[in-house]
């Protein structure tokens, strides 16, 4: 849509055919819009998907049902992990810091920096907010998830232990008298999980490595230019050397990895800050202000919370 005669900081209400009309406000500075200037204008429509309504109904429900155990139990989590209460004699293949790791290694990065991008700049400012209020509920799920976890893992004969969503969903629904269908809701999780590992598990994480390797490397001169297989290959040796030895394995190394990374992802952080400290007041306003004045959001207070949860 092609608009003319806006003013700055000026509102102006747009139809868009039929009954359906938008209101846009242009902010900058005045020698930018000149009189006869045209302004090309882009409306997106919204749709929320019902499975982000589901998540977030469940993720207030459990919020409210455990009486905000994710603020209460805060503390007790960091007992947990420093390893307050690890006894060699329990039952278990990995301390609990080492299941803490081996899950953020899996979570730092494709989540934590491109998920936030792509909701920022989908959703705008105001998506952080519902970021950080999407991160708090969540930890009421992942509350639930992990103790369902635990109740319903099998130790098997040789003292390995197998556990998670298959297991709760086909062993708990038959508690309750459900057993069909909690094995058909296993069996449809399993394969689920199967396409997410390859998906948004491997490929997207390997495309992203190979670019930036590529590119840092001399890129159309480097020699991995065009030849991503072989940096596929080195990757996908060294992933299977880790993974072939099982959960031990695999907590061996993310519990020496991923505190190294999760301090270059803080420190990158924190000099991001403060290269760009004194804009730190006016990010905040343009969250709070994103998130809370939809009028001032050409996707409105709806999209925004939408990217926000989404990611």
């Amino acid at each position: 849509m092609v608009v003319t005669g806006v003013k700055p900081g000026v509102a102006q209400t747009l139809g868009l055919g039929g009954n359906n009309s938008t209101t846009i406000i242009l902010d900058g500075p005045a020698e930018a819009f000149a009189p006869g200037k045209q302004y090309r204008v882009q409306h997106r429509n919204v749709e929320i998907p019902f499975v982000l309504i589901w998540l977030i109904i469940g993720a207030v429900f459990f919020t409210v049902f455990y009486k905000f155990v994710n603020l209460r139990g805060f503390r007790h989590a960091l007992d947990v992990v420093r390893g307050k209460y690890d006894d060699p004699d329990d039952a278990g293949e990995v301390s609990h810091f080492q299941a803490l790791t081996a899950a953020l290694s899996g979570t730092v990065g494709i989540g934590n920096i491109a998920g936030v991008a792509v909701a920022v700049s989908l959703g705008g400012p105001g998506a952080t907010f519902w970021m950080i209020i999407a991160g708090l509920l969540g930890m009421s799920s992942k509350f639930v998830e992990c103790t369902l976890g635990v109740k319903y893992r099998k130790t098997n004969e040789d003292g390995s232990v197998s556990g998670g969503p298959m297991y709760y969903l086909s062993n708990g629904l038959k508690n309750k008298g459900f057993g069909n269908l909690g094995k058909v809701l296993a069996v449809l999780f399993a394969i689920a999980c199967i396409g997410g590992s390859f998906g948004g598990g491997n490929m997207v994480q390997i495309n992203q490595a190979t670019a930036l390797l590529t590119e840092a490397t001399g890129g159309e001169n480097s020699i991995f230019f065009d030849r991503g297989w072989i940096f596929g290959t080195i990757m996908a040796v060294l992933v299977a050397i880790i993974i072939i030895g099982g959960i031990k394995s695999i907590a061996r190394v993310t519990d020496k990895v991923v505190p190294f990374m999760v301090g270059i992802y803080v420190v990158a952080a924190l000099i991001v800050l403060g290269a760009n400290f004194t804009e730190i007041p006016s990010a905040f306003g343009k969250i709070f202000g994103g998130a809370f004045h939809a009028e001032a959001m050409y996707g409105g207070l709806i999209g925004v919370l939408i990217q926000g949860f989404r990611r």
